[in-house]
């Protein structure tokens, strides 16, 4: 019995050698081959830009991203890196989180300026700030930069192929600025700030003279300067439901 032990303890330091032994001759993963394991490997740089495209393609934006970002982290330095950074501030402009794309986009443009893909960045960055309008009663920041951003494009690349879009999403926007002043100076006529609504009105018309609530304006003016307010009640100013953001989106 004591004889048994003592062979099975050499076996064991025998065993032990020949793994040593082995991991320095052959190398560790043609050992676990040999003895039917497999060495879990890192994907490659490609492998992680073709999941992330393929989840992309498929919709898959959260997955998406998260590939992408584990090559940015991974091969910082790979030929598909400049893919990477702007297919992640494209998943998070699907994912519907417009402020950390615009400023994924933004730096894609500040250290990538010649880049053949900086009219769409330019484009993206405008339509981050365009999803982001709200009702006509609430902040207009998000429109004026849509503005801003889109004419930022035109001025910059007017050939692009984004232009004819640039120009229908600032009339767009502009129609939304103006149906905002609307809505301000309907505010002071109904609650009988004539002179307030007649300067809401008169800024309207100067500034968004081609927009569809203009003429509806022209008429409020021409009364309150007539001294002929519509007669409506004070409870009544509100409408019914403030206008929908889609009503003033160019149709496709």
């Amino acid at each position: 019995m004591q004889n048994f032990f003592k062979n099975k303890q050499i076996s064991i330091i025998l065993l032990a050698l020949l793994v040593t032994l082995s991991l320095a001759g052959c190398g560790k993963e043609k050992l676990f081959s040999s003895l039917g394991f497999r060495a879990s490997s890192p994907d490659t740089a490609e492998s992680l830009a073709l999941k992330g495209l393929d989840y992309f393609s498929h919709g898959k934006y959260e997955k998406a991203k998260r590939s992408f970002e584990t090559l940015l982290n991974q091969y910082p330095f790979s030929e598909y890196s400049l893919l990477a950074e702007l297919k992640t501030a494209d998943s998070n402009y699907y994912l519907e989180n417009f402020e950390e794309a615009f400023l994924q986009y933004k730096d894609f443009e500040e250290h990538h300026p010649t880049n053949e893909a900086i009219p769409y960045v330019m484009f993206q960055m405008a339509m981050c700030y365009y999803n982001q309008i709200d009702t006509v009663d609430r902040d207009t920041s998000a429109a004026i930069n849509a503005i801003y951003s889109f004419s930022r494009l035109l001025r910059t690349f007017p050939n692009s192929p984004y232009t004819q879009e640039a120009r229908a999403k600032i009339m767009a926007a502009r129609n939304f600025m103006a149906n905002h002043e609307y809505y301000v100076a309907s505010f002071y006529e109904r609650t009988y700030a004539y002179e307030e609504a007649k300067a809401r009105l008169e800024y309207l018309l100067r500034q968004y003279p081609d927009t569809n609530i203009a003429p509806k304006a022209e008429m409020l003016l021409y009364d309150l300067r007539n001294d002929n307010p519509p007669g409506r009640s004070l409870l009544g100013w509100l409408p019914k439901s403030l206008p929908d953001w889609e009503d003033f989106t160019p149709v496709d």
